[in-house]
């Protein structure tokens, strides 16, 4: 079962300091200081719209939005906000609060290894992400928090109710549109009760729950301004309203890397005061970038098929691993994948660990650690001391790729052990083993 955090465990109490050294971070100015910048604002703002019945976007889908996100997420911030903007912001760092520890207890639950992590390999994950979720709470962004949404939901697929799981998915999708590519995983792994669970509850979040609120006109017609401005904008210039980061340094996904090699895209435009930098290693036009991307993301989907273990084959080592890999893949499909998305990358990385420290064969724990140290090479040239041109050619796209070889490395070469006790998981057959956790 879950636990609380232990007063009596040292590392338990670490992290209890460093959420309210966290907290601090976005309290302390807002109450002694100029206030809270970043995107805390905006969150008062998008609740304050929905508490006077305003809108949340312009009526012309061409125009700039300030919010960007759909209306579910206004809804919620609403009743935080009527109390100000220090209890929002304190209920959003609560919240983060919650979803690290949630993140770091179903994660190393899940890695099919069945062993119980002492608490350093427990806490490890946290320690090496911990650049990622400072900015969770510094900028108030919610990643973290559909992390352990996406983690749960799968949770509760272990646990043989996949209605609860579609509704988590569903969950996360409505909040941020990203985590919608668990949909077609959930086809092709035929959990059709899942799958029909999400788009059950997604449009229940999508249309249902902010109808009384915003009347349910209101907002049918803002979802449709809000996918007319967000999902149905793209063009040479960008998408998704915020064209100046699209192609820009800071956005690591598979598309904007693709077209900042394959065009002359000045990875610089976030800044205009910067002079103009390109790092293409082709010229290609817009359309045909495009291709270059479909032709990338094709192949990597039918990789991803392709060494996906078929049902006879399935063992919890290799669950996990193909979930691993599905979390790196959903991370860097994201049309915009800024630097604090890859704290979805804390589920992959308690994986490998665990194989680095339960795999009974000496040379392939080394090779795991030895992966684990390349990635968080290349997370660290994210660093300030670094120059943003490292981060132009997608170092965290690169990390995210070792993991997801080092995942794929193991799908392919299990244990011997692991062989012998295949297993065919159906809808919602994958080994738990959370009481691990509670001891």
């Amino acid at each position: 079962m879950l636990r609380y955090p232990s007063l009596r465990a040292p590392l338990d109490i670490l992290f209890l300091v460093c959420c309210i050294a966290l907290t601090a971070d976005v309290l302390v100015p807002e109450i002694w200081g100029n206030g809270k910048t970043k995107d805390y604002p905006l969150w008062f703002w998008a609740g304050q719209q929905v508490l006077q019945g305003r809108d949340l976007y312009p009526s012309d889908p061409k125009a700039y939005f300030e919010f960007i996100y759909p209306p579910l997420p206004a809804v919620l911030l609403a009743t935080p906000s009527y109390f100000g903007k220090v209890p929002l912001y304190l209920c959003l760092s609560f919240l983060n609060a919650v979803a690290w520890w949630m993140t770091a207890q179903l994660s190393n639950a899940m890695t099919g290894s069945g062993k119980i992590p002492g608490p350093w390999l427990f806490a490890l994950p946290g320690f090496v992400t911990i650049s990622f979720v400072f900015d969770m709470f510094d900028l108030g962004q919610p990643n973290l928090v559909l992390l352990a949404m996406m983690l749960l939901g799968f949770w509760f697929l272990q646990h043989e109710r996949p209605w609860m799981a579609g509704s988590m998915f569903a969950l996360a999708t409505a909040i941020k549109v990203f985590p919608v590519a668990v949909f077609p995983y959930l086809v092709w792994r035929r959990r059709w009760a899942s799958a029909a669970s999400m788009v059950v509850f997604l449009g229940i979040f999508l249309f249902v729950v902010p109808a009384p609120v915003r009347g349910f006109q209101h907002n049918v017609s803002e979802l449709k301004t809000w996918f007319q401005g967000m999902v149905g904008s793209s063009s040479e210039q960008g998408f998704g309203q915020r064209a100046e980061q699209n192609w820009s340094w800071v956005n690591q996904s598979i598309i904007a890397v693709t077209h900042r090699l394959t065009r002359p895209v000045n990875y610089n435009q976030d800044n205009p005061a910067k002079q103009p930098a390109y790092m293409n290693l082709l010229d290609l036009d817009f359309r045909t970038a495009n291709w270059v991307v479909l032709a990338v993301s094709l192949a990597i989907g039918l990789g991803y098929i392709a060494v996906m273990p078929p049902p006879a084959r399935t063992t919890p080592l290799s669950e996990a691993e193909e979930l691993g890999l599905l979390f790196c893949l959903m991370t860097v499909a994201s049309p915009l994948a800024r630097q604090y998305y890859f704290v979805w990358l804390f589920f992959p990385i308690t994986i490998l660990m665990h194989r680095g420290a339960f795999d009974p064969r000496p040379a392939v724990r080394i090779g795991t650690w030895a992966a684990l140290v390349a990635t968080g090479l290349l997370m660290c040239l994210s660093l300030p001391v670094f120059p943003k041109d490292l981060q132009a050619y997608g170092n965290n796209l690169a990390a995210t790729a070792v993991i997801a070889a080092g995942l794929v490395w193991h799908i392919l070469h299990p244990p011997f052990e692991a062989k012998a006790s295949s297993l065919s998981p159906t809808d919602g057959e994958l080994q738990p083993d959370m009481q691990n956790i509670s001891h």
